[in-house]
């Protein structure tokens, strides 16, 4: 195509200003669309050339307006989760509660005592009261508390292990979402890893052979196997007994716990350890994520011996790597609950503990509505899982319902909805799991619904 037939493609001005993009003007700005226009302009520009007609502005505006909706489409939203899995990581794993809803809302739009000591007016200790909290509830000596768990553990090991060997069964050097790999994490915080046994067995023998080999070395670390379950012909040495030939040889004992638990969950069903227990045991540091097991938002916490977690807060790394002022404000409110022993104000918890018979009942109450309306659903029992890279393997016992009709299609609908809602589709059904679903959610969830399948 020549350079004067190319001239007709519209410019940027008569589109950006076109009717149809009002909308995107408002919610983008002027200039975000803009943009848009000359990306718009320039596929349209590439099409041509290889022989597609020219556009005109309305063409040129409707893709424009396609890419302004993609781009509003990828912020986060609130969705409804009916997926069965409490603490799904693409869904923000665990939601807040009331509390932490509200302190966060309280402190957002205000100045926060953050780090000053209200008492002398000087400078305090960022995270007092959760570190303070954190280790009440633990066991440990002393606590630290950073974005995430990742953060922790690097922070952990290049604090107390950096230049010095670190002592790792195979069987534990894991790899969970997104692509954190213990044995890269270690490599980047300077510790040397050195592995033991084999992916299936690792004896205490194997470690004090290591050790021996070793005699530089910093510290054994056990990583929880959170996200796999391994059966069969396995070994792992007792915590205790690990513990005992750490303080035997002089080296540290470090944990990745992950989840976080701060109550045991076994009377649920669930195998997961508590922090606790780790501390208890004799680690002496243990690493988890606030946002899984424990409930809270996003962040990390380093607990254990004084001595070591300060060395780990002098650390220049503990700056880059702090947590953030309202999910820190988020943090002191569960942890709060905790101490309160009010567990049911901590969501993840509360849907982990919700009894099979009021999710059955709940669950009953969805069919008979969406009866009443005219669609055809079915009550089912369900299997639903923790997730977030705890319990492995452990089922969640639940009720929902199925949904009737072309499962693809009512999936995308309900996911592009508004609520968007994301349910499971499982042997060419859309099912819609009671126990994730939070309080307050089931009429826009049935509402969702209808307008998904009367479409």
């Amino acid at each position: 195509m020549s350079q004067a037939e190319l001239r007709g493609i519209p410019r940027v001005d008569r589109v950006a200003g076109h009717p149809s993009l009002e909308e995107a003007r408002r919610t983008l700005g002027t200039d975000a669309v803009t943009s848009l226009v000359r990306r718009a302009i320039g596929e349209a520009r590439e099409r041509a050339r290889e022989g597609a007609a020219i556009p005109s502005v309305d063409d040129v505006a409707a893709r424009v307006a396609e890419l302004a909706g993609k781009m509003l489409r990828a912020r986060a939203r609130s969705v409804i989760n009916a997926t069965g899995v409490v603490l799904h990581t693409n869904l923000g794993r665990a939601p807040l509660g009331a509390r932490a809803v509200e302190a966060v809302a309280a402190s957002a739009g205000r100045y926060t005592s953050i780090e000053i000591d209200l008492d002398t007016g000087r400078r305090g200790r960022r995270g007092a009261f959760a570190e303070d909290a954190l280790a009440e509830l633990t066991g440990a000596e002393a606590a630290l508390v950073v974005n995430n768990n990742a953060a922790a553990v690097l922070l952990m090991l290049s604090s107390l292990a950096a230049g010095r060997p670190v002592v790792v069964s195979r069987g534990e050097l894991v790899e969970i979402g997104g692509g954190f790999r213990v044995p890269e994490v270690m490599e980047r915080s300077g510790a040397r890893l050195v592995e033991v046994g084999t992916t299936n067995r690792t004896r205490p023998s194997d470690y004090a052979r290591a050790l021996d080999a070793h005699p530089d070395a910093a510290a054994i670390l056990r990583v929880h196997q959170g996200n796999f379950r391994q059966v069969g012909f396995v070994e792992r040495p007792d915590h205790r007994e690990l513990s005992a030939l750490a303080r035997e040889r002089g080296v540290m004992l470090l944990e990745d716990l992950g989840g976080g638990a701060l109550v045991d969950l076994e009377k649920l069903g669930l195998s997961e350890p508590t922090v606790a227990a780790s501390v208890a045991a004799g680690s002496d540091v243990v690493c988890f994520s606030t946002d899984k097991v424990l409930g809270g938002p996003q962040g990390g916490a380093i607990v254990g011996r004084s001595a070591l977690v300060a060395r780990c807060r002098r650390d220049p790394l503990a700056r880059a790597l702090r947590l953030g002022r309202l999910p820190l404000v988020a943090l002191e409110a569960t942890l709060s609950a905790y101490l309160e022993g009010d567990l049911d104000a901590v969501p993840a918890l509360a849907a982990m503990r919700a009894p099979l018979d009021a999710l059955e009942a709940r669950a009953r109450r969805w069919c008979d509505a969406l009866s009443d309306r005219g669609i055809a659903a079915s009550l089912v029992e369900l299997s639903g899982a923790v997730g977030g890279g705890a319990c492995a393997e452990d089922p969640l016992p639940s009720w929902g319902v199925a949904i009737e009709g072309d499962p693809s299609l009512i999936a995308e609908r309900l996911r592009k909805g508004a609520p968007p809602v994301l349910p499971r589709v499982q042997s060419g059904r859309v099912l819609l799991d009671a126990r994730t679903v939070l309080p307050g959610e089931d009429e826009p969830l049935l509402d969702a619904v209808t307008r998904a399948v009367s479409r």
